[in-house]
């Protein structure tokens, strides 16, 4: 897809927010992506995660796997137009785990979805559940990087690393944000967050 086309449905839908905000990774930035927006109307749904699955032949993927909460309608999407088993793995005690009977069975082979990646902590969290269980890392698929293709996750040497769109934005570090510096007070837009966006 085109990246303005991308950043359309975004804006549109109101996903692409501007002020000063605590990701989940802890960092601060003056953007935030909330893809629930964007993902809650079917169309772009389908699109965007329709993008992710055409990087991925049928054939090559057993298993749809995402990191709770925001990851599991891109993995159900793109399960879906896969046509593979659909699971996501849920923080229990502050680690990522499979829970409510899902496996994950030697030999399988894995793609991990996630909706936006900034450091790749939760990808990188579900990868290590994949592979402790003698699964195949296949590829990752995301709607957006916010890394500008900085985080690599570790997939099969014939695997693959996708996403949607491609965005170098700006984070910090709490103790260096200017915005901070300046007085203001950032809010945590996501699942996670107090000021649940959702």
């Amino acid at each position: 897809m085109k990246k303005d086309d991308v950043l359309a449905m975004f804006k549109e839908t109101g996903a692409l927010l501007e002020g000063h905000f605590q990701l989940t990774s802890g960092l601060h930035s003056n953007q935030y992506f909330q893809c629930a927006k964007v993902l809650q109307y079917p169309g772009y749904c389908e699109s965007l995660c329709g993008d992710i699955a055409a990087q991925f032949p049928r054939s090559s993927v057993d298993v749809v796997i995402a990191p709770a909460m925001g990851g599991i309608v891109v993995a159900q999407e793109v399960g879906r137009q896969l046509r593979a088993r659909t699971i996501f793995a849920e923080r229990k005690d502050g680690a990522m785990q499979l829970r409510r009977g899902f496996t994950i069975r030697s030999g399988e082979r894995v793609l991990v979805c996630e909706d936006v990646v900034t450091t790749g902590g939760s990808v990188n969290e579900v990868i290590a559940i994949v592979t402790g269980c003698g699964g195949k890392m296949v590829g990752t698929g995301y709607i957006v990087d916010r890394s500008g293709g900085r985080v690599r996750f570790p997939v099969e040497p014939e695997g693959k690393q996708y996403a949607v769109l491609h965005m170098d934005v700006v984070t910090y570090k709490p103790e260096e944000c200017p915005l901070c510096k300046a007085g203001s007070a950032p809010v945590k837009p996501g699942s996670r967050g107090n000021n649940a966006a959702q």
